[in-house]
């Protein structure tokens, strides 16, 4: 299954005024979308920059893989 990770730049700026430090990463597949603060990707991937052609999201940079990813999210904020 394709996967896609990008940045959310909003979720960045929003952490950035308000001292929050929710999940900024964004794991898509054909079926969900899951937010993270770090990915593990197992096997080959690759990063795209598409500035003329971004996600239906607005990204224009993003890793893509048919690997398996697993979204890390942080229990406790050090």
């Amino acid at each position: 299954m394709k996967t896609k990770v990008h940045v959310n730049q909003f979720k960045v700026r929003a952490n950035g005024k308000t001292g929050d430090r929710e999940p900024v990463l964004t794991v898509k597949t054909y079926k969900s979308n899951t937010y993270a603060h770090e990915v593990q990707i197992e096997g080959p991937c690759r990063v795209i920059y598409s500035p003329d052609k971004p996600l239906s999201c607005g990204a224009k940079v993003w890793i893509e893989t048919e690997g398996e990813v697993t979204p890390i999210v942080w229990d406790e904020l050090t």
